[in-house]
């Protein structure tokens, strides 16, 4: 089944939930205006269905050959790549000092969104090329941005990230890239990355590598680490002194190039300095926190892609009668009960996913444009709370979702033909990404619910406690037992922080790491069954006014079935984090054992 953007869904996820009305009626956004914003979404949506999304199979199907040092990418991907480039979708975002359109990050990731929900594999480059803008923006030098950003933002060139090495992976400190002083100040960079996403392609002539590599009077640890500039083809145009020796073979993603980078063959790769000497990785957290909440938007893209196909199966596959049909003919699967819960299952943890994700796009919006600094600090700490939410969440979900719609398309989800095993294979990789999800709860629980003495989590409880209050005062029969399940939810996960963050305070530090993950996961369900509240209350009030959309009952109608079939998996996950710490000190013996 082809892709068709969710455009509606999201603009009203944007309006109900991540405050754009009201950031519009403020002037945060300057003159951007709602209609601007769906004729945006609009067209971006027709460039994914129409160009981009026509590309997924082709990339699965063809890869990326590796001959002499040269990858090639899919046929089609090139041509598409430049249209796209050249509609100016890479600089949405991108500073206007620099030919950006200086639009909000609420609305590019909207776009991102249907970039990988149209094609996972193609959307991948975009997202580091982003993160890549963000941080020479930041942190390079004036000459460095006067060189390379108009480029970046345009993407005429693309950005990488190179962090990884073969014994280097989440653990940092063991990198050993080396950076040696060059005397004319640049730097000479040896050594190998492994995993480079887009590390080798030929959609541009240049790719713009950002390299984490260590000097050789660098401290020990995380502390010694810069960040340099290494470019593909050097400002006099001649070939810099690296290259991709080899291109990984994966389970999914099979159109995105993911690169072994060799730096120094020659004797050292040129490169420039981002940032000061043994701070690379604060310039390189700034690419990171980007890519973090891009990957998760990217488990919602996936999300959606499987459903929209599981569901337009589900209306033409014909299997049994159902139980409400007078036909004595076969009943397309969408009627029978349990392929119903499942598609429902499938869009209510999307919808869920992508408030997460919207909000947190909005939050970062604020940090940046508010009009006086409490509020852009505020901003900033409830984006920090929110991005490991986003992030591991909504890659979970998209695993989830993706699985499921294997389930739903039975026997032919199993084989190639129908896209629902790529979706799953492809899906595979986002709790893994930039820092992988057990990573992201460890981040949530001992850096982020202490950020400002625990006051950033207790406000989004408490902003979570007024949307329960709205959902009780406004409430219908149709709303069924939306109510209880929020509180149910918000209760939860109110009992769970506070153990946590006292488990924190008397230091008892593997109490708090064994509950992580089960505690980001009850608070991706909370902050989500709110969210989707507050688009309840919105169709609830147009219906009562006369709105005869159908989409209005189907979105009260979801999120009920988010509140009511799955945040009830709470109380198991409140049970855990504060019961079952206990397997820490068992694990050793238990996994002695052999089989």
């Amino acid at each position: 089944m082809s892709y068709r953007a969710p455009v509606a869904e999201m603009v009203r996820v944007m309006r109900d939930v991540a405050g754009l009305d009201e950031a519009i009626a403020s002037g945060l956004y300057g003159d951007l205006s709602l209609d601007l914003v769906e004729s945006v979404l609009e067209e971006a949506g027709r460039f994914a269905s129409e160009r981009i999304a026509p590309l997924n199979r082709v990339g699965d199907v063809a890869g990326t050959p590796l001959k002499d040092g040269a990858v090639t990418m899919p046929p089609g991907w090139r041509e598409v790549y430049a249209a796209w480039a050249e509609a100016g979708w890479n600089a949405l975002s991108g500073p206007a000092e620099f030919g950006g359109q200086g639009l909000p990050r609420l609305v590019a990731a909207a776009c991102t969104e249907m970039w990988n929900a149209a094609s996972l594999a193609f959307g991948l480059g975009p997202l580091l090329t982003v993160g890549a803008v963000e941080a020479v923006e930041k942190h390079g030098s004036p000459e460095l941005r006067e060189r390379y950003l108009a480029k970046l933002v345009s993407g005429e060139w693309t950005g990488t990230m190179n962090l990884t090495e073969p014994q280097a992976g989440s653990d940092l400190s063991a990198l050993r890239t080396r950076a040696e002083r060059a005397g004319d100040g640049t730097y000479r960079i040896t050594g190998t990355k492994i995993y480079i996403t887009y590390g080798e392609h030929d959609l541009t002539d240049n790719i713009v590598h950002l390299v984490l590599a260590r000097l050789p009077d660098a401290p020990h640890g995380t502390r010694g680490i810069s960040l340099f500039l290494v470019p593909k083809i050097l400002p006099d145009g001649s070939r810099n002194d690296l290259r991709c020796a080899g291109i990984e073979h994966k389970l999914g993603i099979h159109g995105s190039p993911t690169c072994t980078m060799v730096y120094g063959d020659g004797g050292g790769a040129t490169g420039w300095l981002i940032g000061e000497e043994n701070r690379g990785l604060a310039c390189m957290f700034t690419m990171m926190n980007n890519a973090r909440l891009n990957v998760g938007i990217q488990g919602v893209a996936i999300a959606e892609r499987a459903y929209q196909a599981a569901l337009g199966y589900a209306r033409d596959r014909r299997q049994g009668r159902a139980t409400r049909s007078d036909a004595m003919a076969m009943s397309a699967i969408v009627d029978h009960p349990d392929v119903q819960r499942n598609l429902l299952t499938m869009k209510a943890l999307t919808w869920a996913a992508r408030a997460i994700c919207f909000e947190t796009a909005s939050e970062l919006d604020r940090a940046r444009l508010a009009p006086d600094a409490a509020a852009r600090q505020a901003a900033a700490e409830r984006a920090s709370l929110l991005t490991p939410v986003a992030k591991a969440y909504s890659t979970d979900i998209g695993i989830e979702v993706a699985s499921i719609g294997v389930q739903v398309h039975g026997g032919m989800g199993f084989v190639e033909e129908t896209g629902a095993a790529q979706h799953m294979r492809d899906a595979r990789i986002l709790a893994i990404y930039e820092g992988t999800n057990g990573i992201q709860a460890i981040d949530l629980v001992t850096r982020k619910l202490p950020l400002a003495g625990g006051a950033t989590v207790k406000a989004e409880l408490a902003g979570m406690r007024d949307v329960l209050d709205r959902v009780i005062a406004g409430a219908t029969p149709a709303f069924g037992h939306m109510p209880a399940r929020l509180r149910l939810a918000l209760d939860c996960l109110d009992r769970a922080t506070a153990f946590l963050l006292g488990c924190l305070e008397r230091g008892d530090q593997e109490k708090a790491l064994a509950g992580a993950t089960p505690y980001l996961r009850l608070f991706g369900i909370a902050r989500g069954t709110a969210s989707l509240a507050e688009v309840a209350l919105t169709a609830s009030a147009a219906m009562r006014a006369g709105d005869n959309d159908p989409a209005q009952p189907a979105r009260l109608a979801t999120a009920r079935f988010f509140a009511e079939n799955l945040a009830t998996e709470v109380r198991s996950l409140e049970e855990i984090v504060l019961e079952g710490s206990g397997f820490v000190e068992e694990a050793p013996l238990a996994l002695a054992l052999a089989g």
